[in-house]
């Protein structure tokens, strides 16, 4: 199972469970639906930040490899520039 699948399989139980425990409380029917409202708010701010916090990791892990990328391209350049820089000077 990938992370992916798992990660939803877990914020959907957690949201399930939540709606029914507040569905079967012994609550008048407002205060049950601002109960399963707030629920929904928490659920959603909490989706939310881990979004950002994956989103955010993968711009550093995509920010380190540009990096590494843009070092062997200078590196690969410049041997290039001295491989002909010879072929100039033995000729």
């Amino acid at each position: 199972m990938s992370n992916q699948k798992a990660l939803i399989g877990l914020f959907a139980g957690v949201a399930i469970g939540a709606a029914l425990g507040v569905l079967f409380a012994p609550d008048k029917g407002s205060a049950t639906r601002k109960k399963i409202k707030d629920k929904g708010n928490d659920l959603k701010n909490d989706v939310t930040s881990k979004y950002d916090d994956i989103v955010s990791a993968a711009q550093d892990k995509l920010d380190a490899v540009k990096s590494k990328f843009n070092d062997y391209t200078g590196k690969a350049e410049r041997a290039v520039q001295n491989g002909a820089d010879a072929v100039k000077q033995s000729v």
